[in-house]
Parts: C-alpha cells; sequence; structure tokens
C-alpha cells in the first residue's frame, strides 16, 4: 500500500515561514510521498517560492509540484521553479517522475492546466485568435500530461498518480458558483486521464469546492485545496490495483488550522 499526502493552494509569503513545517516533519510516519497540487506562492516570485522550498526541503519522503496560476503572477515561473527545485521538489509540466517507494514502482504525472469549462458546457477552439490560444494551451496541457501517464506506464509503474492545478471533473467544484467553473478546469484533463489510465487525480484551485470526485472512466479525483481539506495535507491509500477503498486518512493539521474528517 502507498500512502499519498496531498495539499494544494498553500499561498505562501514570507509571513508563512515555518507555518507548515511542524506537520510536514510528521510525514515520515504517515505517508510515502507528497503532492503539491499548485499556487505555491501568492504572487509567483522567487522569495515566496523559496519560503515553499524551506518548508518542505529534506523532507523524510520526496515531493511532488506542479505550478497553479498564482506561481505565475509575477512572470517568473522559471524562477519559481529553479527555487522549489534548489529545495528538492520535482517539478512537473507535461512530464512525470517515477519513484521507487517500499518496492513498488510510483509515477507521477503533472501539469498546472488550464480553464476551457466540461462537457456539453465548454470553450471550443473556434473563432477568434484569443480563443483559439486559450483552448489551444487547455489543450496542450492536457495532451502533456497524457503522454506522460502514457510513459510512466510503459515504464512499467505500478501506480500512476496525475497532478494538476486545475480540475479534471465538475464533481470537485461543487460549491463553486457555476458561472466560473470555465476558469476552475477542464474536461481535456479527465479524458487525458481516462485515456491513459491512472490510479488517482489530485488538483487543487476550487477553494469552495468539494474532495471527491470521479472521472468518466472511474478513475478517482480528490481537490486538495488547503481550504477545502482544512488541514496540512489528506493522505490517500494507492495499490497496485486502484484506490484503497477505506478512502482517504486526515493528515495532522498544520498550526492553527483544524483537522476534519477524511
Amino acid at each position: 500500500m502507498i500512502r499519498v499526502a496531498a495539499v494544494g493552494d498553500i499561498h505562501l509569503g514570507p509571513d508563512g515561514a515555518g507555518t507548515l513545517r511542524p506537520a510536514f516533519d510528521t510525514l515520515g510516519d504517515s505517508a510515502d510521498l507528497l503532492l503539491l497540487a499548485g499556487d505555491l506562492t501568492r504572487h509567483g516570485t522567487p522569495e515566496e517560492a523559496r519560503v515553499v522550498a524551506e518548508e518542505v526541503a529534506g523532507l523524510a519522503v520526496p515531493v511532488v509540484a506542479v505550478l497553479g496560476n498564482h506561481d505565475y503572477q509575477s512572470d517568473r515561473a522559471d524562477a519559481v521553479t529553479a527555487e522549489l527545485r534548489a529545495g528538492g521538489v520535482h517539478v512537473l509540466e507535461g512530464d512525470g517522475v517515477t519513484l521507487g517507494i517500499r518496492g513498488v514502482t510510483v509515477g507521477v504525472a503533472g501539469t498546472k492546466g488550464f480553464g476551457g469549462g466540461f462537457a456539453g458546457r465548454s470553450a471550443t477552439e473556434f473563432g477568434e485568435p484569443e480563443m483559439k490560444a486559450f483552448i489551444r494551451y487547455s489543450r496542450d496541457c492536457a495532451e502533456g500530461l497524457g503522454r506522460a501517464l502514457e510513459e510512466l506506464r510503459a515504464g512499467g509503474c505500478a501506480v500512476r498518480v496525475a497532478l494538476t492545478h486545475f480540475s479534471p471533473v465538475p464533481d470537485t467544484l461543487a460549491g463553486e458558483p457555476l458561472e466560473i467553473y470555465p476558469f476552475l478546469g477542464s474536461y481535456l484533463l479527465a479524458e487525458a486521464i481516462d485515456g491513459a489510465g491512472a490510479d488517482l487525480a489530485v488538483h487543487g484551485h476550487a477553494h469552495l469546492g468539494t474532495e471527491h470526485g470521479m472521472t468518466a472512466g472511474g478513475v478517482r479525483v480528490r481537490n486538495v485545496a488547503m481550504p477545502v481539506i482544512d488541514r496540512a495535507f489528506a493522505v490517500y491509500h494507492l495499490s497496485p490495483d486502484g484506490v484503497d477503498p477505506h478512502g482517504p486518512t486526515p493528515g495532522r493539521p498544520a498550526a492553527g488550522s483544524a483537522s476534519v474528517p477524511g
């Protein structure tokens, strides 16, 4: 059994240094890896990214991340990525990483993803060049995720996780205003996940959303935005046969946060 800890939308800045570290220091007892589902910073500056890197540097478990829209705000995504990688974080965008965990080959494929909406109520690559560019970017993100998942499968990964910031399904957006669903995710991500296959899909971004969802192909989706899970991280048990039917285990709360049932 592989224990996957995950959280997104931690939005750290200089005044948040040390906030999550006490909880993250317990990960060696409760998890085998930590996934960060984007929006790690507030405004996407290298200084903020350095705070994040210090928060996770030297943990007892490997850390894998994707960036979120906040991490792009200052147009310094490359510098943000460099700071995180300097702290030992595997930062993904259209690629994957393979980890050997307790004798099991675990693969994580990641992309930030983008918006566009969901089946029956989605934008299309038609009309003005601005609209075409919008959907083309969303499609490129999804196709990168699909390729990465396929490569992990071809590489013999017994467990595969899709890590995104934007949501692949509307299920985990329940609680958000319907009007903004197209800006919170895209069905193209779910198509990529179902097409290549995965044991679990993890995302953030939707602060008012819902933790549990599922793709049309039956892949379990979890919204791990910190305002949704209301703790420092959630833990999900995976096996080569899929997600453990017993469901998530609550992560220990960060200082000042409340733990809630899984």
